[in-house]
């Protein structure tokens, strides 16, 4: 055997050895993570075969790997359109390199073993730009809007939105970022092939279609309870912050927090009305001086975004009630021409939306009197600004 197929065959044998690894051991294990780190994924898999007390002193895995071979863990994934990604190979997001770090210091956030995807988005070329989204899965309507709203506006600032694909919360930033064609990643508490909740089948589909879908465990698992928490700290790892919209003292979203802090991110949270329980948490964490409060996508951009990389707007500059319109909104209106009959198509080939995302924007418009609905398509409305009176 040449060197290159020894290395080729090593190769081979650690990922499946990763892959069966996924398959038997609980997602965030620290033992399991500082065993693959020092000895490598396939001397762990002996290991726990053998009844290595260190790491398996009830022998619970060792009972699981019997049943699985990690070959045939990657062909079933293979057969479904499911990749596996480990930790050095091309496409590795490098965001997660950090939680790696950790383990040579106090506050140890355990790496993934490897990632399963589903979709043709590129994973790490989305956590070049990623924030996470996320918070209460009963979720005020205030929350939901906000959630979408601020997903929405980061994704035209060229963001990836990552969330958990959960209720609430984690649904309406994953629909605020599709709704303008923007990328969305999802970290998963199950196999990247279980629609999970059953209700959101679509919107994985249209999450994997415009981005991917991610988890650490392998296809075919169903969610376990203790692996929603451990799957907050892969989202944490993969977005330059977390932002949480709402979220209750003893919300699972406050563990995202936790993790974020860990991983030395930005935290950053959205205020809410100081009677609701439901923001309770969000107040507690600005309180304790853990996180930085945020009321809009100018405020996370500047807390996220490099230095020079982003200015905030000069608040002594003049007022104009253009400024208050949302990135979206400005975008579709500065495409309209005075005097011009546009339509919904026109202006979604202009803008590069959907065209149900530039229906509801003009609606919108509409009702500030931006713009005027007339048969057959759209004018520029009678609302201008100050600028534009001088013109």
């Amino acid at each position: 055997m040449s060197a290159q197929q020894s290395r080729v065959a090593r190769s081979s044998a650690e990922r499946a050895a990763r892959a069966a690894l996924s398959a038997v051991t609980e997602p965030g294990n620290k033992a399991i993570a500082l065993r693959v780190r020092d000895a490598g994924a396939e001397a762990t898999w002996r290991a726990i075969r053998q009844g290595d007390d260190a790491l398996d002193k009830s022998r619970v895995l060792r009972r699981r790997a019997e049943q699985v071979d990690g070959a045939e863990v990657l062909e079933r994934a293979e057969r479904l359109g499911i990749r596996y990604l480990c930790p050095d190979e091309p496409g590795w997001p490098a965001p997660l390199d950090d939680m790696a770090a950790t383990l040579d210091y106090g506050e140890k956030v355990p790496p993934p073993l490897g990632l399963w995807l589903s979709g043709d988005g590129d994973v790490a070329a989305l956590a070049e730009s990623a924030v996470a989204v996320v918070g209460s899965r009963n979720c005020s309507r205030y929350g939901e809007r906000v959630a979408s709203d601020l997903a929405t506006d980061l994704a035209l600032a060229g963001r990836t939105v990552v969330s958990g694909a959960a209720f609430g919360i984690d649904a309406a930033a994953h629909r605020g970022a599709l709704g303008v064609g923007g990328p969305t990643v999802a970290v998963l508490a199950c196999g990247v092939d279980v629609p999970y909740p059953a209700s959101h089948a679509q919107l994985l589909e249209r999450i994997a279609a415009d981005g991917v879908l991610v988890s650490e465990v392998p296809p075919g698992s169903r969610p376990m309870r203790a692996w929603f928490l451990a799957r907050n700290r892969i989202i944490a790892a993969l977005s330059a912050g977390t932002v949480i919209v709402e979220a209750a003292p003893r919300s699972g979203a406050l563990s995202t927090a936790a993790w974020t802090q860990k991983l030395s991110r930005e935290t950053l949270v959205v205020p809410g009305p100081i009677t609701s329980a439901l923001s309770a948490g969000c107040h507690n964490l600005v309180r304790d001086g853990a996180a930085t409060l945020v009321t809009g996508v100018a405020d996370v951009l500047e807390a996220i975004g490099r230095l020079g990389a982003y200015t905030p707007p000069d608040p002594e500059r003049e007022s104009r009630p253009i400024d208050d319109l949302l990135p979206v909104h400005s975008m579709v209106r500065e495409r309209m021409q005075a005097g011009a009959l546009e339509t919904v198509a026109g202006l979604a080939r202009r803008t590069g939306l959907p065209d149900e995302a530039v229906a509801t924007v003009l609606n919108e418009l509409a009702a500030g009197s931006w713009v005027t609905h007339v048969d057959g398509g759209w004018r520029l409305g009678s609302t201008i600004s100050p600028l534009e009176a001088r013109a």
